[in-house]
């Protein structure tokens, strides 16, 4: 069926595998903002889903030179104030809780930047002369995770506040080798060659679990949500080493039945402890839970492993929703759930 191109087109009616296949060229995009060197203790950015995905990619990669506290909630943290840099990230620019979140860090003072591509948060910027980034419009957020990432770098690196003065130019520099990865997992390449094909026909009809180390978290997190979000399926992520130290047990027992995909995002980076971790959980845990597939990052340093997880996990649930039948696009019970929450019933 994967092979099948009619098929493919008619399913992917807003042809998310062409989005995913273009995102290399968010890493290009030009993105000016008035945003000064800027004194600061700590870093609080806000945001849901990708928007805090793409500051997890950050944090790891481009080390930011002050600490910084990712908020996924309707709450800034106490400590918020006039020597924090508060940067509000929301795709719709209506995220409530980041709405929330930034009067909060206006009423506490704090030194407030805005990423959105419109919406409330865009007008709050606007109307207060805060630094904003508008976002270009993609079909839905999870597709603009890299112009975000691109977006948030531009604005760290004005402000002064990247250990990594050169993460600019490695966002840029990597949009060639992720070009270049996608030519693999295209729905032209026969599902015998193409390794994200091969992956969504070992996971339909079960729920993924997928693990990592912590340098490739914020990948495996990626996959999770594009499971949830591109093929309607439940969904979990872990990281080793911690993984070893309770869930371990978990696949143990119960239930005898394991009717999940679990899949090993093993990297060339993770500590070789880590990699030890992992050798041993699956020898160990041999027929007592599913042989996990394991996948391999390509990539020189961890942004391109970054992308490079990330992309084929694209391609992996776009290709699974496509198994289950359905249009990867739309999420309108997410929708529906947000009109619900805005009626004060």
């Amino acid at each position: 069926m994967l092979d099948d191109l009619k098929l493919i087109h008619e399913r992917d009616a807003q042809d998310a595998l062409g989005i995913v296949e273009r995102q290399w060229q968010q890493l290009g995009q030009a993105f000016e903002v008035m945003q000064p060197p800027i004194d600061a203790d700590n870093i609080v950015y806000a945001g849901m889903g990708s928007s805090a995905l793409a500051a997890e990619m950050v944090l790891g990669w481009a080390k930011p030179s002050v600490p910084v506290q990712i908020v996924r909630d309707y709450d800034t943290p106490e400590y918020v104030s006039a020597r924090t840099y508060f940067i509000a990230s929301s795709y719709s620019g209506n995220t409530e809780e980041t709405l929330s979140s930034i009067a909060q860090a206006e009423a506490r003072g704090a030194q407030i930047a805005v990423i959105a591509a419109g919406g409330k948060l865009a007008q709050i910027a606007r109307e207060k002369g805060y630094p904003l980034i508008i976002l270009p419009k993609v079909e839905q957020p999870r597709f603009a995770l890299l112009s975000n990432l691109k977006a948030l770098v531009v604005l760290l690196t004005s402000a002064g506040l990247l250990n990594n003065t050169e993460a600019l130019a490695e966002l840029e520099r990597s949009a060639t080798f992720l070009r270049e990865s996608v030519q693999a997992w295209l729905p032209t390449v026969p599902a015998a060659k193409n390794q994200a094909k091969q992956i969504a026909l070992e996971v339909i009809g079960k729920s993924a679990v997928i693990y990592s180390g912590t340098s490739l978290a914020p990948a495996a997190y990626k996959w999770k949500i594009g499971f949830n979000e591109n093929a309607k399926h439940v969904a979990w992520t872990n990281q080793l080493p911690e993984f070893s130290h309770n869930e371990f047990m978990g696949w143990t027992k119960q239930p005898v039945q394991k009717p999940y995909a679990v899949i090993d995002i093993r990297s060339s980076l993770d500590n070789p402890r880590v990699t030890k971790r992992f050798e041993l959980s699956e020898r160990l845990l041999s027929g007592l839970r599913p042989a996990p597939i394991i996948v391999e990052p390509s990539g020189q340093d961890l942004l391109e492993q970054l992308l490079w997880t990330m992309t084929l996990g694209d391609f992996v649930t776009i290709y699974t929703a496509l198994l289950n039948g359905l249009n990867p696009t739309p999420v309108e019970l997410v929708e529906k759930f947000k009109k619900q929450m805005e009626d004060p019933k």
